[in-house]
């Protein structure tokens, strides 16, 4: 088994990458991904800790993108992280995200709620900090009682301490991902439409702009709607992958792949790893 979707401290998730690891060995999984949101900066870590049991990392990321008015998540797996283009181009993003934090900050301290930016990031630690650790310290603060709802009051879009964020186009998430010889891969289509139908019309228009993969298995993918989508993968000669999208604590009865909820072959892998041999061979 494996879990090619997870979230660490350098994101929004609640166990560092070390943390991460020795779970997916506890779990008996043979390999894993980092796929923290905007940042690689977990990688290493995360590679280290896998020096010492039998998890493979495979580098990976979770880009935001938008094409049209349709908003939507990219998996990028197996690029190189060192790659100069890459680099700055997630340096676009985390600056964005740092000036989005300190206007929702000063948005919250309008409404007379007492938080500041020293305690966002006291909270936060290390890596990219988001609109997750802001609704963390509400609830920390007591502010609010739950992630969910700190969301539904005060973050979410259209209520009033929401900012928006600078995010790439599709074409330019995709170049990025491919400039720095890795893959791109749809993040769980059900969080952008149960409709099979407009996830076909999705998947064509991203298949000829060069997306190499769709993310089949999810927690949330399941029955016909799983069926379906893993044809749609199929006919459109994209990869599969799968992971659980696991955040750590900040998610509520959530767990790693590897249990009833959630098992993901270690064939795709396999699938994927001869994808990328053959993708790099031919623009190489």
């Amino acid at each position: 088994m494996i879990d090619l979707h997870l979230h660490s401290t350098f994101s929004d998730g609640t166990y560092t990458p070390t943390e991460l690891v020795q779970t997916a060995e506890k779990r008996k999984l043979s390999a894993v991904s980092i796929t923290d949101h905007d940042t690689a900066a977990g990688t290493d870590e995360a590679i280290a800790a896998s020096e010492t049991c039998g998890v493979r990392v495979i580098p990976g990321i979770e880009l935001s993108v938008f094409d049209g008015d349709t908003h939507f998540h990219l998996l990028g797996y197996n690029f190189d992280r060192n790659n100069k283009r890459l680099q700055d181009g997630l340096k676009t993003l985390q600056e964005s995200r740092n000036t989005r934090n300190v206007k929702i900050i000063g948005k919250l301290q309008d409404m007379g709620i007492d938080v500041s930016v020293d305690e966002l990031e006291a909270l936060s630690r290390t890596g990219q900090t988001g609109r997750p650790h802001i609704a963390r310290l509400l609830v920390n603060k007591k502010i609010v009682k739950t992630i969910d709802q700190a969301f539904d009051l005060y973050l979410k879009k259209g209520k009033p301490a929401h900012v928006g964020r600078y995010i790439y186009h599709v074409d330019e998430a995709i170049s990025l991902l491919h400039e720095s010889n890795g893959l791109s891969v749809l993040a769980h289509p059900i969080q952008i439409s149960s409709s099979i139908d407009a996830i076909e019309v999705l998947l064509k228009k991203l298949k000829t702009k060069g997306l190499d993969g769709l993310e089949t298995f999810y927690p949330t993918q399941k029955g016909k709607f799983f069926n379906k989508v893993r044809r749609l993968a199929a006919r459109y000669n994209l990869v599969e992958t799968g992971g659980s999208d696991y955040h750590g604590d900040i998610r509520p009865n959530t767990a790693m792949a590897g249990n009833a909820r959630l098992r993901v072959p270690h064939e795709l892998l396999e699938r994927m790893d001869r994808y990328h041999h053959n993708r790099r061979d031919v623009t190489a």
